[in-house]
């Protein structure tokens, strides 16, 4: 029985000749990733077993993103425990103010992931990595903890999900699109505990940051991971960020899946998912006029430079709708630079937007852009449940850079095609 490139890759790193679908097996990890959130509680599981120290000190990476600049007490001390720890240890992989990042995007940026690895992280959307076709998913804290301890961790098997993308996509659509079609057309529990493939010619006319945020938000679909083949776009990627080895997995061509979807994407149209649920989804063109209080521009789905480039094309010479609070959140220090060097900093501001430091902030309820009652926000982000950036009557819409940019210059959610663009 053949294999797919999640199977091949979680057989390789269990040191077996195969795996199937169900099989319980224990696998060697490339990487623990944990938050300023996450790690503290795996920091305080490690420290009640019978260990001295991690596993290996170059294959932990712990990353204070969400709470960070710290806006309170509380997880300043949060903060605090990871750094204790990682100075303790000697963690390679830990960043400081200055220097951090969203996770999901910090992490490829440096190099830190590539293909062929097996990553476990203690955040859902570590999926995120499949873009660059590793095997990466999240975990719980405890999980995160065995992991910094043994460098090992248990998984199920997954069955897996094709899905075999044709065509070209359209002007506005985007990787944050074409996951928001999927998931609203399979459910948020469509893909629950599978691996979701993404394989097809129309890949080649996406972006990296199209994968990432592909990949990112698989979690959003019930996903145990999500991932993309290797090809020339992926293999330029981690030459241009990374000095590692990778190794290239590809599905066997008599792999077992138990759906496959054909997607052509030249049929797709700028999306919209509605409260309360990322499945709860609408093409622009059946979008009835929703004003809106607040629009967010970030996140590790979409706080990429490509992100920043799309929203400033549309904010360029235009205004932010009076009454509309726009916040614009790079997700890395290198992305927030590029901002900078290439004007784009200097667009935002001028529209009326303003311009954060990398922090998940807003995405999950954090700071740096908290919803009051009633109030309605187009996010860039990758959740919309009740409460999830504010209060818990807020409604949070999610869509693509490019809709969010063009609903913050007519203060309703809209397409860059309503601006003449």
């Amino acid at each position: 029985m053949g294999m797919t490139m999640t199977q091949k890759i979680l057989a390789a790193h269990a040191g077996l000749p195969s795996v199937e679908a169900g099989q319980l097996i224990e696998a060697n990890l490339d990487l623990v990733l944990g938050n300023d959130v996450t790690a503290p509680v795996a920091i305080g599981v490690l420290e009640g077993m019978n260990v001295d120290g991690v596993f290996d000190k170059d294959k932990i990476a712990l990353v204070p993103d969400h709470f960070t600049p710290n806006k309170d007490i509380k997880s300043a001390q949060l903060c605090k425990c990871v750094r204790e720890f990682a100075n303790e240890n000697d963690i390679t992989n830990y960043f400081e103010i200055g220097e951090v990042g969203i996770e999901h995007a910090l992490l490829p940026e440096k190099g830190i992931v590539v293909a062929g690895d097996v990553v476990i992280g203690a955040d859902s959307h570590t999926c995120t990595y499949g873009a660059l076709g590793a095997f990466s998913t999240g975990v719980g804290s405890t999980d995160m903890a065995a992991g910094m301890a043994t460098g090992q961790a248990w998984f199920k098997v997954p069955s897996a999900i094709k899905f075999e993308l044709t065509g070209k996509p359209a002007k506005w659509v985007s990787g944050k699109d074409i996951i928001l079609h999927i998931i609203g057309m399979i459910g948020v529990d469509g893909a629950l505990y599978k691996s979701m493939e993404f394989v097809g010619d129309g890949i080649k006319y996406l972006s990296m940051d199209d994968r990432f945020s592909m990949a990112n938000m698989a979690i959003e679909a019930g996903g145990k991971n999500g991932i993309f083949p290797v090809d020339e776009k992926t293999i330029e990627y981690m030459k241009e960020h990374s000095v590692r080895e990778f190794k290239v997995y590809e599905p066997d061509e008599d792999a077992v899946y138990d759906e496959t979807y054909t997607i052509d994407l030249s049929t797709l149209k700028p999306t919209v998912a509605f409260p309360h649920l990322p499945e709860n989804t609408k093409t622009i063109d059946e979008v009835p006029e929703i004003k809106i209080d607040q629009v967010v521009i970030g996140s590790c789905t979409n706080g990429r430079i490509e992100d920043m480039r799309i929203a400033a094309k549309i904010l360029e010479g235009r205004k932010v709708a009076k009454g509309v609070r726009v916040i614009v959140i790079p997700a890395t220090q290198d992305i927030y630079l590029k901002c900078v060097e290439e004007g784009l900093t200097s667009t935002f501001i001028k529209a009326g937007a303003v311009f954060s430091v990398p922090t998940c902030g807003p995405c999950l309820g954090g700071h740096m852009g908290i919803l009051a009652d009633g109030e309605k926000a187009v996010s860039t982000t990758n959740r919309n449940f009740v409460g999830r950036m504010g209060h818990v009557t807020s409604e949070i819409y999610l869509a693509s850079p490019a809709v969010a940019a063009a609903s913050a210059v007519t203060g309703k959610i809209s397409s860059p095609e309503e601006l003449g663009l």
